[in-house]
């Protein structure tokens, strides 16, 4: 029999207390999902208190849904049913760290800021910087695979995570990777845990490589006229001995977002490392782009933590396409906004072919059916991708968050599923081909 929900309540301020259990509807507001506003929000102060929450939500048969700053929340599709929504913010202690080493190991609800200024005494750092990330927290982080113009050197989140300790839907705290204890036999567990929204377990603790500061570090805005020559550029930098640590594409949209040189696009650059390297690469840097047409002006060393608003959007793309094809894109992707009225910025990872997409329109199903539709159909023409990070769930509804996929990954990714979460405990719906 289910148990009731006073009994349920009162279980919930037994495992996590009183002050960290919700049920006011004015207090739950903030927490709904798509619209869907969950029935109480847990927030546990431990690994074990997780544990507890989810061995209650399996066995009265609850859906839960993680959360982390709730930046990222708007990911995914709306979720068939909820519940809990499970609060991660109070798990923000450094379990282990050896600067030596380079390696920490943190908790999910530790926000990149927090970790920064911890690492900062060693000269040290997590090369994960997405648009507006330092109040982000390490597991939403991970959970979305969010990433931001370090890729361009240091990869993303699945490169950067040695270990992960995570609660299974029935409560079952379980190691994989690095400092294995007990792993998921057939599964390279961090790795699945990048990117799955959640929907395979709660992640509670990261062991994370990091990577010493550099000792100098400078940054450019390259300015061009047009698509035309920025291409040519950036295929002209990917082709040279130049070693940048982070470079980042800005339409005139998110260039004004961002307080910058409305240029009609422009290319974000910094090269970081002894001072007469970074003098050396800079006069390099300014004749590269001096020969393709392109303004070069210093840029506060600041601007990196600014970007956030470049991707401020009610409605937020995220696509995916051959690297070379990033400049055909951006361009397509302004033409349809015009097409529907739609304000529109793009914020671009040069490299590895990855366009933010920010827009905000009147009429959401308009832009949905004439410019999501037709631009997601083009790419994914091309073997590409384009979803939906965030925006209305009538949107979703219409589009489907994660567009399409192939139905013998989709088998693969149900059985995985099934292993992990047989209940369905997690995230119901929200992942891709609703898992």
């Amino acid at each position: 029999m289910a148990v009731s929900a006073p009994a349920l309540h009162d279980a919930l301020l037994d495992i996590a207390g009183a002050a960290h259990v919700l049920r006011d509807p004015g207090a739950l507001a903030p927490y709904a999902v798509d619209g869907m506003v969950p029935s109480a929000v847990v927030r546990p102060g431990a690994a074990d208190e997780v544990s507890r929450v989810l061995a209650l939500a399996t066995a009265e048969k609850l859906a839960v849904v993680p959360r982390g700053a709730g930046t990222g929340q708007g990911l995914g599709n709306p979720p068939r049913r909820l519940d809990l929504v499970l609060e991660l913010g109070r798990l923000t202690a450094v379990r282990d760290y050896v600067p030596e080493d380079m390696v920490a190991t943190v908790e999910a609800g530790l926000t990149l800021g927090a970790l920064a200024a911890q690492l900062a005494s060693h000269r040290q750092m997590l090369a994960l910087d997405p648009p507006g990330g330092e109040p982000r927290t390490i597991g939403g982080v991970l959970a979305t695979h969010a990433s931001g113009p370090r890729r361009f050197r240091y990869g993303t989140g699945r490169d950067l995570l040695l270990g992960a300790r995570f609660v299974q839907a029935d409560g079952t705290i379980t190691w994989g990777g690095a400092k294995v204890v007990k792993s998921v036999t057939g599964y390279d567990v961090p790795k699945l845990l990048v990117g799955s929204l959640g929907t395979l377990g709660v992640l509670v603790e990261a062991t994370l490589r990091l990577h010493p500061m550099p000792p100098e570090s400078r940054s450019w805005q390259l300015g061009f006229s047009s698509a035309e020559a920025a291409r040519d550029f950036l295929a002209a930098l990917l082709d040279s001995p130049l070693q940048p640590d982070r470079v980042a594409l800005l339409d005139v949209g998110a260039l004004r977002a961002v307080g910058l040189t409305p240029d009609p696009i422009a290319l974000l650059v910094s090269i970081s490392s002894v001072a007469e390297a970074v003098e050396a690469q800079g006069g390099a840097l300014a004749q590269l782009a001096a020969g393709h047409g392109g303004r070069r002006d210093l840029l506060a060393e600041s601007i990196w933590s600014g970007l956030g608003p470049a991707v401020a959007g009610s409605i937020l793309l995220r696509a995916a396409f051959e690297p070379r094809r990033l400049l055909d894109w951006a361009v397509q992707a302004r033409s349809l906004a015009a097409r529907v009225g739609a304000e529109i910025a793009l914020l671009g990872q040069p490299g590895h072919g990855v366009l933010q997409i920010s827009l905000e329109a009147d009429d959401g199903g308009r832009l949905g059916r004439e410019m999501l539709l037709p631009l997601r159909q083009a790419i994914e023409a091309e073997g590409g991708s384009l979803v939906v990070e965030r925006g209305p769930a009538r949107l979703k509804s219409a589009c489907e968050a994660w567009g399409s996929i192939n139905p013998d990954l989709l088998t693969i990714m149900k059985r995985v599923k099934g292993e992990f979460d047989p209940g369905d405990v997690l995230s119901p719906g929200r992942f891709v081909g609703g898992l």
